[in-house]
């Protein structure tokens, strides 16, 4: 029994581990995985990559988003000037009148509009926008500056059937559109059996309004504008009625 009873008391005793120290009881093993440990040289360079990836889908998806931004204004601005151009010649065109603006010597024969592909002249009244009152002759016409064409109009008064000189240095022609590739302009009246006629690109009775005038521009880059067709009101006054010869 006294044996067993030592056994006992020595199996109590609380062993000791390896690194315990003396003074302050156990100390606890470190566990190997626990070690700190650096970055290796291919983690680095791996990170690295990925936020150079990352910077540059970031920067991509700005320029995209920037270009498709400057795109979509170049379009509104490019549709707004289209609108504002054609507003301005639908109105004019309709308010020309039957009105001479100069006398042919030999024939004594008023002109009312002439016509031809790339200009036409008729009288119209001018707005009040536009600062001047009164019969005015309105010239549209296509001119080439070298590097593309431009839709330019000039106004100049009208009395008694002729064009007043202009006062001073004349005023050059306000541009309506530039950086054009082809304008083309064509007129329709009514043939000899008083049917409308086919579209002409020359207006043969320069006494008479046409029925109809039409304007085709497309831009330097070959970007069409939609065609613009106008009736004037006042067509077949004035003369034979708007026949052709």
């Amino acid at each position: 029994m006294a044996g067993r009873g030592r056994l006992l008391v020595a199996e109590a005793k609380p062993r000791r581990f390896a690194g315990a120290s003396r003074s302050d009881g156990f100390t606890p093993v470190k566990s190997v995985g626990s070690r700190g440990r650096g970055f290796t040289l291919i983690e680095v360079l791996i990170a690295t990559t990925l936020l150079a990836a990352g910077l540059a889908l970031a920067f991509a998806t700005v320029r995209a988003a920037t270009a498709t931004a400057q795109r979509g204004e170049q379009l509104s601005q490019r549709s707004e000037r289209m609108r504002a151009v054609e507003g301005f010649l639908r109105r004019r065109i309709t308010s020309a009148l039957p009105i001479g603006f100069e006398t042919l010597p030999d024939t004594g024969e008023q002109l009312r509009f002439t016509g031809e592909p790339t200009r036409m002249r008729f009288v119209a009244d001018l707005p009040d926008y536009l600062g001047r009152g009164g019969p005015h002759l309105h010239d549209i016409e296509v001119l080439d500056d070298g590097d593309g064409l431009r839709l330019a109009v000039s106004f100049t008064m009208v009395a008694a059937g002729q064009t007043l000189p202009v006062a001073g240095e004349p005023r050059p022609p306000d541009t309506l559109a530039a950086d054009l590739s082809e304008v083309r302009l064509r007129y329709r009246g009514l043939d000899e059996q008083n049917q409308l006629g086919e579209w002409q690109d020359e207006w043969e009775t320069p006494g008479t309004l046409p029925l109809q005038v039409s304007v085709d521009i497309v831009d330097a880059d070959g970007r069409q504008w939609p065609s613009l067709v106008v009736a004037l009101p006042q067509a077949g006054a004035g003369g034979d009625g708007g026949l052709f010869r």
